[in-house]
């Protein structure tokens, strides 16, 4: 499998997942645009190390995935640097957990914003240039929280279930333009993410963090393990290559048997 004189953009780049995907693409020889927060310095160290590592061109784009006319002009951005994008990958998110009642009406807003409408946003401003290519792969990072629901999530599993909405809805708008539409739907993967939820959700559940990952956490997978960022990278891989060409409006779960039950 190459991706060799192909284009990547992967959203929420920087760190967990999404740095996966993108080292993953970039080993396949894709060229990349990577985005998501961080230090400056740590950002410029994982651009530089996946040119150096793999001899592809990949640039950082700093926009907020908050705000559309942001999203809009990373895009118009990555057609201009590389001529058009191949492959969208759709994975920046923010969790916050508290009880609906308790639920902070900005922590909602912020969640809706970057875990649901920046893929509406990318997703509009990228297909214009997909189908005027005839071909195009679009890949969104939902969760098992797409296909199933957990307390105290309210809108981060609101968010996840308008991906899988929009996924369908868009995989059929494009089916005939050569462009595919999925959606990864990974269980818990031990990331930044979720590293930061599990003392939120021991407050909320009164249990110690310990009790937290064994009780909470990997007992919602079969399988009683984390699945590892490199197995989502290697599934939007596959999502993007020919062999996967009749597979479009997906949902692709990789979590360990939990939507399973």
């Amino acid at each position: 499998m190459s991706f060799k004189d192909k284009t990547v953009l992967v959203t929420g780049s920087t760190s967990g997942i999404g740095l996966a995907v993108a080292t993953r693409f970039a080993s396949l020889g894709a060229d990349l645009v990577i985005n998501g927060f961080g230090d400056a310095a740590e950002i410029e160290k994982i651009r530089a190390g996946l040119e150096a590592a793999h001899g592809v061109t990949v640039v950082y784009d700093g926009a907020d995935m908050s705000k559309p006319a942001e999203i809009a002009a990373m895009v118009e951005r990555a057609i201009a640097r590389f001529g058009g994008i191949d492959v969208l990958v759709n994975n920046a998110g923010i969790q916050f957990v508290s009880p609906v009642e308790d639920f902070p009406i900005e922590k909602w807003d912020a969640i809706i914003a970057i875990n649901l409408s920046s893929s509406f946003h990318t997703i509009r401003a990228a297909l214009p240039s997909m189908k005027a290519k005839g071909a195009g792969t679009i890949i969104n990072v939902a969760s098992a929280h797409a296909l199933i629901a957990s307390p105290f999530k309210s809108a981060y599993v609101a968010a996840k279930h308008g991906i899988a909405g929009l996924t369908k809805t868009v995989a059929l708008e494009v089916a005939e333009d050569g462009i595919t539409v999925n959606a990864i739907c990974p269980g818990y993967v031990l990331t930044p993410l979720v590293e930061k939820q599990i003392p939120d959700t021991a407050k909320a559940r009164n249990m110690t963090e310990e009790e937290v990952i064994k009780k909470v956490i990997l007992e919602a997978q079969p399988t009683k393990r984390f699945v590892k960022p490199e197995e989502v990278a290697g599934i939007a891989a596959f999502l993007a290559s020919p062999d996967a060409a009749s597979i479009t409006g997906a949902m692709i779960s990789v979590d360990g048997g939990w939507s399973a039950r």
